[in-house]
């Protein structure tokens, strides 16, 4: 067997595993093969067009046909439809998100002890809608307000005032803000491991995790609680470094601007009986 054929077997078995829990997920959600299918074509066209062209040509049609293995009838249909998840906005998450960073981290909307402060309504300049205004542009700040109570990241006082109770913009109802974070955060994930394995040897990237086997069912609780305290612990520290290091708002930032960030998970899964150590 050439090492092509390894690579391309490795391949397939790793697609085969983390399709597992993304069917399962879209099984669960009454998504059949036919829309997934579909999905799957548009994302090898767009990504034959944006990732894959020849440098000083403009993306070639027939190229992508070739590069997919579709047929140049679908990839010019499919090129000039708006892929799904573009004509699905991200845009109110996305500002949602931005209030509550620029909240942790704007010194004007912070108490004399460092911490957020805690803020009127919509009286003066170091107002909730004064925080608003710089940190999600034209967004209704009382859209922000309603959609932030919702997710529970902000607590509203019997004398009208704010507290930021989460500076992380996780919702805790509504599928449709949980399914954008799955696509976000695990597209993160694969990037991650793709440049690992493209260009890992001359510049990794952080890709680590800790896992045990066979491990006793009554540590779970003690774990998880462990784990959130110590995950958000360092979170927050790395966040502050890129808050002192970062632009502020309103600055200029030198091109190229990049995203950047850290992801933790935690997992968990009974263990298949044929994965449980054997006695002697």
């Amino acid at each position: 067997m050439t090492k092509e054929d390894r690579v391309r077997l490795a391949l397939h078995a790793a697609v085969l595993k983390l399709l597992r829990p993304l069917v399962r997920l879209l099984l669960r959600h009454h998504v059949p093969f036919a829309a997934f299918e579909e999905l799957a074509k548009h994302v090898y066209v767009q990504v034959a067009l944006e990732d894959f062209g020849i440098p000083g040509k403009k993306p070639s049609l027939s190229r992508a046909s070739i590069l997919t293995g579709l047929t140049r009838k679908d990839v010019t249909r499919l090129a000039a439809e708006e892929a799904p998840e573009r004509a699905a906005s991200d845009e109110s998450y996305n500002r949602a998100a931005r209030v509550l960073t620029g909240w942790a981290r704007d010194p004007d909307f912070r108490a004399p002890d460092g911490r957020p402060a805690v803020l009127e309504h919509q009286d003066g300049e170091h107002s909730f809608f004064a925080l608003v205004r710089r940190h999600s542009g034209d967004m209704p700040a009382r859209a922000v307000l309603d959609e932030l109570l919702r997710v529970g990241a902000v607590r509203e006082h019997d004398d009208g005032r704010l507290e930021l109770v989460s500076a992380g913009y996780v919702p805790r109802s509504g599928e449709t803000e949980k399914l954008g974070i799955l696509g976000s955060d695990a597209a993160d994930l694969i990037a991650t491991i793709d440049h690992n394995l493209e260009r890992g040897d001359t510049d990794p990237r952080f890709q680590r995790k800790v896992m045990y086997v066979n491990y006793p069912a009554d540590q779970l609780p003690a774990f998880r609680k462990l784990s959130a305290a110590q995950a958000q612990a360092l979170l927050e520290k790395l966040d502050d470094w890129l808050a002192r290091h970062g632009a502020k708002p309103g600055e200029d930032v030198p091109e190229p601007a990049m995203r950047i960030g850290v992801g933790i998970y935690y997992f968990e899964e009974p263990m298949a009986p044929d994965e449980k150590p054997q006695g002697d």
